[in-house]
């Protein structure tokens, strides 16, 4: 009697929708997380809220630009799956 190795429940990494997502990820975060620092800045420049306020409008902001990236990643990843079954 032989032995096989069970392949049931096996995933692969499929690497380039996994280089896809991280490399569109890197570019839209860079824009998301520069406009959180930006818009944070000159709106409390606008609202005369000074440098405390700048920071907790930039805070604020780059919490949105999280939740913003997170739902990116999850919907790229529905689009392109990580993980192929073997």
């Amino acid at each position: 009697m032989t032995m096989q190795p069970s392949t049931a429940g096996t995933s692969r990494i499929v690497w380039p929708s996994v280089i896809t997502v991280i490399s569109a990820a890197i570019l839209i975060g860079a824009e998301v997380f520069g406009a959180a620092f930006a818009g944070g800045w000159a709106l409390a420049i606008a609202l005369g809220l000074g440098d405390l306020g700048a920071h907790i409008l930039q805070a604020v902001m780059f919490g949105i630009g999280v939740l913003i990236m997170i739902a990116f990643i999850r919907a790229a990843q529905r689009i392109e799956p990580f993980t192929r079954r073997a």
